[in-house]
Formats: C-alpha cells, structure tokens, sequence
C-alpha cells in the first residue's frame, strides 16, 4: 500500500516517544501490504474498525488510535490523525 503523510506519525512520536516502535511497525507492515478491501484490512488487523469513512487501528496495545482515508482502487491509506486513546474518545469523524 501507498501511505501518505507519514509525517504525521513521526510528529505524534516526537510528543510520545513510546508510540515511535509501533508506529513504524504498522508502517512498514501496511507498506508491504496489498489491501483491495476493508475485509482485506480486517482479516490482517482483527482490531481495525470502519468509522465514519475511516479504518481506526488499535496501535500499541490499543494505547493509541490511528486514523486513515482508504482507496482500495489505488491501493492507498492517507494517515489523517494519531490519538492517543482518552484523545480518541473525543474524535468525530468529518
């Protein structure tokens, strides 16, 4: 899969250093995948929901939640929010 904005995982880790690890594992795991569905997602990652339009990722021991757009056609995710999971509480979808 494509992922866009890297960049915002490497901010939230800047504020939460622990979340550095996990993070970059799901990246280079969902980098190598090849999702043609939400079904697809769901069959790697048992704990990812579809919210509002987006896949939520339990990341870290469900300590954080990341958010992501999905196009299956062009095999992308775009990270739009990493929350830690009392900041998540809070998120409604646009």
């Amino acid at each position: 899969m494509n992922v866009i904005a890297r960049k915002v995982l490497l901010e939230f880790a800047a504020d939460y250093p622990e979340a550095l690890s996990p993070l970059s594992e799901w990246y280079k795991h969902v980098r190598k995948a090849d999702y043609g569905s939400f079904a697809d997602v769901r069959a790697d990652y048992g704990g990812a929901d579809w919210v509002g339009g987006y896949i939520v990722f339990n990341i870290g021991g469900n300590k954080y939640r990341l958010i992501v757009m999905a196009n299956f056609q062009y095999r992308t995710f775009w990270i739009k929010h990493v929350f830690t999971h009392k900041a998540y509480d809070a998120w409604e979808p646009e």
